[in-house]
């Protein structure tokens, strides 16, 4: 019975990851999505401590590398058309979303997309992976 109990016990922390192992190397890392159709992409960095994240930024940039923030969707520092500037603003508030659902959550998977701001999803989907990898 006894036997049984520990070849169980070892299955599940083979299962679960290993005996205490750090998922990811501790530091800073950030990653990089591809570019949209725009030329725009989405970066990331993230802070790993305990082998586990504990820090998420992430940020999206125009082609010409500006930073996509209260500004983005106004032109010459106007709001021009409302309502593709408010399209804009969605895409900004998403994305501290996604760094606060993807810190809170440590799953990516647990990480909803925002309905309007789906191509700043898949940039943060993106950019986590690449940030991952280096944190290997």
């Amino acid at each position: 019975m006894k036997k049984t109990f520990f070849g169980f016990l070892a299955l599940a922390v083979l299962l679960a990851g290993g005996c205490g192992k750090a998922a990811y190397k501790d530091g800073t890392y950030t990653g990089r999505s591809g570019e949209d159709d725009t030329g725009a992409w989405g970066e990331v960095t993230l802070g790993v401590t305990g082998g586990k994240i504990s820090a998420c930024e992430f940020l999206t940039r125009q082609k010409d590398g500006t930073i996509k923030d209260e500004n983005y969707g106004k032109v010459n520092g106007e709001i021009s058309n409302r309502d593709f500037y408010d399209k804009a603003q969605l895409a900004v508030a998403a994305m501290k979303t996604y760094a606060a659902s993807y810190l809170k959550t440590g799953n990516i998977k647990d990480v909803e997309a925002v309905s309007g701001a789906t191509i700043a999803y898949n940039q943060f989907l993106e950019a986590v992976e690449n940030a991952l990898e280096k944190a290997k």
